[in-house]
């Protein structure tokens, strides 16, 4: 099975309680795992309507956010960028104009560009998607849209319709890229512009 500290060094710290769950499983339960976590959250954090956004942040006009969402310190929210379903920004992380982020966790300093989309993934620190790139949670054109992951040569049923990607810390997505559903990117891998990561046909 998958234990995500090997990809996010900072997951078991920032998540305590999960550790055991596979990354769909946490994606699957997001919103009630975010809703637990704005509980306990601290006085640095301005909360209203399961929308926990930290005072250092800075959310631009005609951003849309839908509870629960947790923003968090030093994070920048760009203009008409739609946070939905479960998100969580860790510590300096950007999400720029015209971003979909969905049922999804992002560590600290990571940047999505502008005119993104991630849906249903858990991406690590340090990590720069650059405009256009995604993560598909999805397989539209497949008749069984069950989604399996390749991890360490072995695959994985994860008995979920909808999961994006596994990203692990300091990696690098070029513009225009599409990570396919299943995705798992170890620490520091680099994907070119306009690549297709497609782990298993």
């Amino acid at each position: 099975m998958i234990n995500i500290d090997d990809f996010i060094e900072y997951f078991s710290a920032t998540f305590k309680g999960i550790e055991g769950l596979q990354p769909w499983e946490i994606t699957k339960n997001l919103s009630e795992i975010l809703r637990l976590k704005i509980e306990i959250l601290d006085g640095e954090y301005m909360i209203s309507d399961g929308i926990a956004i930290h005072r250092t942040a800075v959310v631009e006009d005609r951003a849309i956010l839908k509870a629960p969402v947790i923003i968090g310190e030093n994070c920048f929210i760009g203009a008409n960028a739609y946070l939905r379903n479960g998100v969580y920004l860790g510590k300096g992380t950007s999400v720029g104009p015209g971003c979909e982020v969905k049922t999804t966790i992002i560590f600290e300093h990571t940047e999505i560009a502008h005119l993104n989309f991630i849906g249903d993934s858990i991406v690590g620190s340090n990590i720069n998607f650059e405009a256009g790139s995604i993560t598909a949670n999805y397989f539209n054109e497949r008749e069984n849209k069950v989604i399996s992951v390749l991890h360490n040569l072995e695959i994985i049923q994860t008995n979920c319709e909808k999961f994006g990607s596994l990203v692990g810390d300091n990696c690098k997505i070029g513009a225009n890229a599409v990570l396919t559903p299943g995705t798992i990117l170890n620490p520091n891998t680099v994907v070119k512009r306009l690549e297709l990561i497609e782990q298993l046909k």
